[in-house]
């Protein structure tokens, strides 16, 4: 109240004497404080104001933020500010250089800006400060203290491109290195200033080095995955982030080395040894018998079996590998029992043991695959008796991780492990602990490989597979005396009543031959289809088409019309004695086919089920491409429609049984015999043993059978 009765005395002298102004009268009660400045930037960049100067690319823009005290306002006159900005160095000879600009007048609380000209000098250390003005008074310096002046250095010149070597892949040499072999690449450039290195394996991995020391080397580790001509793409960037032209380093990898040791152990029964295809041949024990049973689909003729004794085993006088080094050690095992500890392979020390793959049999879990290395252990994978797997123990020393693989997938968790070198005896079927030789190997092993190198991915994936055989593929485009032929000469499916090959139309005209039908309806695939009636209609062979105890696929065609899904109808069924081992079908209250699995071959056993949702006669009313697809391996099921699956059409199923029963087209077992017969047309029936790969699965449904490479 006393401050606003002044202020009206003023305005009523003012008025009296008509020489005052209201500013006037206002500043002389008033005293002007200082504006400040805040917020100072170089962009691009910021200030630095420290020992090491910024670096830039381009010429800044200097920017400041000025204010003022609130108390400086005035009635009706706001107030309006001015930046000063000053830069300096010094020149060649030593001279100090000043500039300054001011910007023009603004209103509190604004960002004031200049932009420098393009005449400043390069590689030349640029200080700067500023100070705002409000008319009456100026602010100190921004680099009084405690403030400091901000300093940079404009580069106008991108570093050099980097050059690269590699001592293992040298630029332009055919052939080096290897798959799986690591090479060293060093980038280096000329220019003193660079601070990292961009890179690219074109195709492959990507990422950033940095070099020791401001404008040294840097140096990076790669592995190629596969063979041919590989390039690697380089740029240096430098302290202003100026990026050099890239440098493109093209170089050859070699195909895979050999296993350094490799025993396939398919020698001729009564074989005192095992002979190598690389390294030292095996002595055999007593307890080894040669000529045994291999895997189905896999590149082996024989395996060796070891009966569990004290002499089942074979044994060398060196080392099949150096375990202080990259290696990996690989078989293909099937145990007689999965209820007690035993090992696969081992490497001796004078202790102990360098390295192992085993079978681990715990008394209170449940048994697992497992690689050792030194004080390392991981475990993974479910062994089943008298079921094949092929094992694979890894360790990479340039990430210092040990991995294991059961059947091409890694299982377990990698982990840390440290290089353990040794010299002693290398061992199939079992293991020196601490009095003695211990958990002797029961059952198969065939194809015991060891690798100085890494295994790449792919290789893990092949060295595991085992190729499906086609068992059968029926295309319904004929039929004799009451069956269909299978393709390849193989068993004909028997058709019951109700069930007939339809077969494509002879080519007319329909405006000129009156028997043509205006739209002729063509088969599924090919030349013909099986139609089924829905009441009895059905095919069958007289025998099993798959082991359903062992990785099968199944790939059918089959379309329902809309109007007669009205209830659930089976493509194709396999039965035990008492329930099906599989029915594959179309449930219309779920819009989706479904494949049935039962745990057991039990009436009410617990059921699998996985579903594909799709309309019954296919997107296109053309069909639906079906398969069924079961990796004993990996234990899972899956369901595909037009050559795709999902997470709801796959499922872990642990232990399939083997049927005895014949193969159905087109019914399932009920309880009271058969039913679910089904009303629609059935086309390429194809069987094989052995699970094709997802990506081969696209290729069933048409008269010629997929690529199985």
């Amino acid at each position: 109240m006393r401050k606003r009765r002044a202020l009206l005395g003023s305005c009523l002298a003012a008025l009296v004497a008509g020489t005052v102004v209201p500013s006037t009268a206002y500043a002389a009660e008033q005293v002007n404080l200082p504006p400040a400045v805040q917020d100072l930037q170089a962009q691009p960049g910021g200030c630095a104001s420290g020992d090491e100067p910024e670096y830039v690319r381009s010429f800044p823009v200097l920017k400041a933020r000025l204010t003022d005290p609130v108390e400086d306002d005035r009635v009706g006159y706001p107030e309006q500010l001015t930046a000063e900005f000053e830069i300096w160095w010094s020149d060649p000879d030593g001279i100090e250089q000043r500039r300054s600009w001011t910007t023009s007048p603004t209103y509190v609380d604004r960002v004031h800006s200049i932009t420098l000209p393009s005449d400043i000098p390069s590689e030349t250390v640029i200080s700067w400060h500023v100070r705002a003005n409000d008319g009456v008074a100026y602010s100190p310096w921004s680099s009084e203290a405690p403030g400091a002046a901000c300093r940079f250095v404009y580069d106008g010149e991108s570093p050099a491109a980097p050059v690269v070597s590699s001592p293992e892949y040298p630029a332009e040499t055919y052939w080096a290195g290897g798959v799986g072999i690591y090479g060293s690449f060093t980038m280096d450039s000329s220019s003193a200033d660079v601070v990292e290195y961009r890179y690219t394996f074109l195709g492959g991995p990507s990422g950033t080095v940095r070099p020791a020391e401001t404008g040294g080397p840097a140096t990076i580790r790669y592995v190629p995955l596969s063979r041919g001509p590989k390039t690697l793409s380089v740029q240096a960037l430098d302290r202003a982030g100026r990026m050099s032209m890239p440098t493109n380093y093209t170089f050859h990898p070699n195909a895979a080395s050999a296993p350094v040791s490799r025993w396939k152990l398919d020698d001729e029964a009564g074989s005192a040894t095992a002979a190598a295809e690389a390294g030292e041949a095996a002595r055999a024990g007593r307890g080894v018998t040669f000529g045994g049973p291999a895997p189905s689909g896999a590149p082996l003729s024989s395996t060796a079996t070891l009966d569990g004794s004290r002499h089942a085993v074979l044994t060398t006088d060196s080392p099949a590998v150096d375990g202080g080094g990259t290696f990996a050690v690989g078989a293909w095992v099937r145990p007689a029992r999965d209820d007690r500890s035993m090992t696969v392979l081992s490497q001796d020390t004078a202790s102990g043991a360098a390295y192992a793959l085993a079978l681990e049999a715990p008394r209170e879990a449940s048994a697992s695959y497992s690689f050792t290395l030194g004080d390392t252990k991981i475990s993974g994978g479910a062994p089943e008796a008298g079921e094949w797997a092929y094992l694979l123990g890894l360790y990479d020393t340039e990430t210092g991780y040990a991995q294991l693989f059961v059947n091409g997938h890694e299982v377990g968790t990698k982990t840390e492990a440290a290089p353990v070198r040794a010299d002693g005896a290398f061992q199939i079927g079992r293991i020196l602990g601490p009095h003695g030789y211990r958990q002797r190997w029961h059952g198969e092993i065939g194809d015991v490989r060891a690798y100085d190198r890494l295994v790449v991915p792919s290789e893990v994936t092949e060295l595991a597979r085992r190729k499906p055989r086609l068992l059968g593929h029926w295309s319904f485009s004929t039929a004799d005396d009451g069956t269909t032929p299978e393709n390849a000469g193989g068993a004909s499916l028997r058709l019951a009543p109700g069930a007939l090959i339809y077969r494509a139309p002879d080519f007319c005209i329909p405006d000129v031959d009156p028997d043509c039908p205006t739209w002729p309806r063509y088969p599924l695939v090919g030349d013909g289809h099986l139609e089924l009636d829905g009441e009895s209609g059905h095919v069958a062979l007289d025998t099993p088409v798959v082991d359903t105890g062992d990785s099968f696929t199944l790939g059918v065609v089959a379309r329902i019309e809309q109007d007669d899904a009205t209830r659930p109808m089976t493509v194709l069924s396999q039965a035990g004695e008492h329930t099906d081992a599989f029915k594959l079908r179309y449930d219309p209250a779920q819009y989706a086919w479904q494949l049935i699995m039962p745990e057991r071959d039990e009436a009410g056993a617990p059921e699998t089920v996985v579903a594909q949702v799709e309309m019954p006669d296919g997107a296109n009313g053309d069909g639906t491409r079906l398969a069924v697809v079961y990796d004993d391996a990996t234990d899972t099921v899956k369901l595909f429609a037009d050559g795709y699956t999902n997470a709801d059409a796959t499922a872990h199923l642990r232990n399939g049984w083997t049927s005895s029963g014949p193969l159905q087209v087109g019914r399932a077992r009920t309880a009271d015999g058969f039913g679910e017969y089904l009303k629609g047309q059935v086309d390429e029936v194809q069987a094989y043993a052995g699970a094709l790969r997802d990506d081969d699965v696209i290729g069933l449904g048409w008269e010629t059978d997929p690529c199985l490479c």
